[in-house]
């Protein structure tokens, strides 16, 4: 399949979402009720994630969400693509066996690498991936000029070459790995003077291309968006895809008869797991998310 033709045939280029087969998931329409009351998964590699977590419960408040960062084997960006589908398949194993009723795979490596394995091994799931914002960055740009920073894994991959060639052929677009985000916001440190420099100098090749767009292709950076504000200067429309997943999320449910029940001035409730150090990502998660947060130490899962 050519992802990115396949992702043109979406709606927005935010998301990738498969309807599975209605007749693998014949037991869950006959139970729309008890469908709709189930939790909404939420799966990435570590931090990351957390950020389109956030969108996601700011669009959906009503819905119960539960959290898996793969911590223990994070990041997947230096990965190839085999252990990630693996270890992809596996974590989302968990999510399936808590019973959720939907999967939003917020990490872009795995995203990329795995979505197509996830929905052969539970293809009565719908799983919702993130797609790197190329094509809305290069039809906003007015310079003609576009950076997409990502992890060094993505840059190179043809996954990101082929968006840029399908929708930012006629425009400038330089793509950056800056792996060296990802540790930063798994550390819990989003702001101050070292996160400046690391970004001056991790962003360089892109706000040296004066740039007026900055795509934020792993779902990490979104967490450390004021500070990439601002480095790279009000000149720079830095855009993620945190909006536009929970909004293409919400849709879905929708139209599948999974919305939770509306009701006045209730909140879902937010369960948060991860496979390493459980106390280490509850300072971080309560840190990225702004409220406090307690995560819980999940089983071993890796056969």
């Amino acid at each position: 399949m050519h992802p990115a033709r396949d992702a043109e045939r979406s709606e927005n280029i935010f998301y990738d979402y498969h309807h599975s087969d209605p007749r693998s998931r014949q037991g869950h329409l006959d139970q729309p009720n008890k469908l709709a009351l189930a939790p909404i998964g939420v799966f990435d590699s570590g931090a990351g994630g957390l950020t389109i977590l956030s969108d996601l419960r700011k669009e959906l408040p009503q819905e119960h969400f539960i959290y898996y960062g793969d911590t223990a084997f994070c990041p997947y960006g230096v990965r190839d693509d085999a252990e990630v589908i693996q270890l992809t398949v596996q974590a989302c194993r968990f999510l399936v066996e808590q019973g959720v009723k939907l999967i939003v795979v917020a990490c872009n490596t795995a995203s990329q690498a795995a979505l197509s394995a996830l929905r052969e091994t539970y293809p009565h799931i719908p799983f919702v991936g993130v797609v790197p914002a190329v094509k809305p960055a290069a039809r906003i740009t007015r310079r003609g000029r576009i950076g997409i920073a990502a992890t060094n894994g993505a840059v190179q991959s043809a996954y990101l070459h082929d968006l840029i060639d399908t929708f930012a052929s006629d425009i400038q677009a330089y793509s950056v790995g800056c792996s060296e985000l990802v540790p930063l916001v798994e550390q819990g440190q989003l702001d101050g003077p070292v996160v400046d420099e690391t970004l001056r100098h991790a962003l360089q090749p892109l706000t040296g291309k004066d740039i007026d767009v900055l795509v934020l292709g792993c779902t990490h950076f979104p967490a450390l968006r004021p500070a990439i504000e601002r480095v790279v200067g009000k000149g720079v429309q830095v855009i993620d895809s945190g909006t536009a997943i929970a909004r293409r999320t919400h849709t879905i449910l929708d139209t599948d008869g999974m919305l939770f029940p509306a009701q006045e001035e209730e909140h879902g409730t937010l369960n948060i797991w991860c496979s390493g150090d459980a106390r280490a990502f509850s300072s971080v998660a309560s840190a990225i998310l702004g409220y406090p947060v307690e995560v819980s130490q999940a089983p071993c899962i890796l056969n």
